[in-house]
């Protein structure tokens, strides 16, 4: 067990592009340092066998904060199609039955699984976060962001599903918005932002 840290979160994440985005979207809590598994030299890989977001983001959240001895913030987060059932949801990241396949293989092999569905072919991204304290107290909080799924790729900011994911509201597509625009409307953006309060309280917990 490391030595416990004050004023401090674990990002538990090794995806850089969900770490840039947490990062950004806690920036505003500028006397926290934020550290990552590297930062801390853990190295470990959580089974993913919860049957929801919450399940997957509690179990990762524990034992990151068992591990490092610090408050630790962890995410599960999927895709969700109407045409097919609500699929991936929390198998977005294991979409494909090869193991080797890249997010751009995913994209397409969802968009030929759409092929004969009447489109708009509605779809949401969802998120949880889960917050663990190295007692074991944990919380979570809920994000979503509803769009549609597009043929073709556009953009090339953000990761995963992001190019195909199109935001009317927006009129572009996840990958097509800046950093700050995405955030302001992402899945994560709207978990993360909900459980900045509860963040602030535990680290004020922790500090008296």
């Amino acid at each position: 067990m490391l030595t416990k840290l004050k004023g401090a979160i674990l990002l538990a994440t090794n995806n850089p592009g969900k770490l840039l985005e947490l990062q950004q979207l806690l920036q505003e809590l500028i006397n926290v340092r934020l550290l990552t598994p590297k930062d801390l030299g853990i190295d470990l890989d959580v089974a993913e066998t919860g049957s929801t977001y919450k399940e997957n983001a509690v179990l990762k959240a524990q034992a990151f904060a068992r591990e490092s001895g610090v408050l630790t913030l962890a995410d599960d987060s999927g895709l969700e199609v109407d045409a097919l059932d609500g699929a991936p949801g929390i198998h977005s990241k294991r979409y494909s039955p090869d193991p080797d396949a890249t997010d751009a293989d995913r994209r397409a092999l969802m968009v030929a699984n759409l092929q004969g569905y009447p489109q708009p072919w509605t779809a949401r991204f969802r998120a949880c976060v889960a917050l663990c304290t190295p007692e074991g107290e944990v919380q979570t909080v809920d994000g979503k962001c509803e769009g549609e799924i597009i043929v073709e790729d556009r953009g090339t900011n953000g990761f995963g599903y992001d190019p195909i994911f199109y935001i009317p509201t927006m009129s572009r597509t996840m990958a097509q918005l800046t950093d700050e625009e995405k955030n302001a409307v992402s899945h994560r953006g709207n978990a993360v932002r909900a459980a900045i309060p509860l963040l602030v309280e535990l680290l004020q917990d922790k500090a008296n």
